[in-house]
């Protein structure tokens, strides 16, 4: 079976820990004896039709090109080409709207209201709404923080034109600023075809909200807390099955777990943080594949 390892352009944008990743992951896999072979998803002289099967890694740079990325998994469908994440759930995914349909669901969801392409950018109504003295408001169709910003109630005159720039160009989700990641942090439970392989607590540096690597956040290995695991596994059941991976974010706050982002298109999946996350990653794959 050949197999398509499904990767971006790297242009150094990202913490070098995601490239050794990427690189370690597809170097244990050959190991194993697969076929795997790198592929850029939007290589214009890629030959899909030679795969029968493709592992989405690491095409961080989909937002940026979306239509783009629709037109690709399209591409792979019509050649029959089994992607794993699954394209419906990619599709899916891709756009923050998802979270509604968790919620909908009866599943604990981060509130949060979704402003349209080309609504008016008016903030103000929405700290009595979440009763919050700040807001966080990000792009439905984004990745890594960006357009991403925390905002009080005395900046929002001067966020207001900007955001009404992005608003017509796509739609955004104002949610409660949650001060807890700060001080506790974000978990992060990884999940390979259903099943919970490893965790760990992502922390900003101070004064920041966002926990990736290459805004300077860290990441601590940990065991997650009673009731955790029980509920973040309702969520890959739900929403994320027969997908290879899947990655739970969830803050607590006021005594609750609520989810931040279901992450089955490109997540990070801190693969160095635990010894059998290697192993358990082969072994969904190995399940999949058939």
């Amino acid at each position: 079976m050949k197999i398509a390892y499904v990767l971006y352009h790297n242009q150094g944008s990202y913490h070098p820990d995601l490239e050794a990743e990427n690189n370690g992951l597809l170097t244990f896999l050959r190991g194993k004896g697969l076929g795997v072979h790198p592929e850029i998803w939007d290589d214009p002289q890629a030959d899909w039709s030679q795969y029968s099967l493709a592992i989405l890694k690491a095409p961080w740079d989909y937002f940026e090109k979306i239509d783009r990325f629709y037109a690709w998994l399209t591409t792979l469908e019509r050649l029959g080409v089994r992607l794993l994440n699954p394209a419906p759930r990619v599709r899916w995914n891709a756009d923050k709207h998802y979270l509604a349909d968790v919620a909908a669901a009866g599943l604990p969801v981060t509130p949060g209201v979704f402003l349209e392409r080309g609504t008016p950018a008016d903030l103000s109504g929405y700290f009595a709404h979440f009763d919050t003295d700040r807001l966080i408001v990000k792009p439905c169709i984004s990745g890594g923080s960006k357009n991403t910003f925390a905002l009080g109630r005395a900046d929002v005159p001067a966020v207001a034109e900007r955001l009404d720039g992005l608003l017509r160009e796509g739609a955004y989700l104002v949610q409660p600023f949650i001060p807890q990641i700060g001080e506790e942090g974000e978990w992060s439970l990884l999940f390979f075809n259903g099943r919970f392989s490893h965790a760990l607590l992502k922390k900003p540096v101070a004064g920041d909200f966002r926990v990736q690597q290459h805004y300077g956040g860290t990441i601590h290995p940990a065991v997650p807390p009673g009731g955790l695991l029980a509920q973040t596994t309702g969520y890959v059941a739900r929403f994320a099955r027969g997908c290879l991976y899947a990655r739970v974010d969830v803050v607590r706050t006021r005594g609750a777990f609520l989810l931040m982002e279901l992450e089955i298109i490109e997540p990070f999946l801190y693969l160095l943080t635990h010894p059998d996350s290697y192993g358990n990653y082969y072994r969904a794959l190995r399940e999949l594949a058939g």
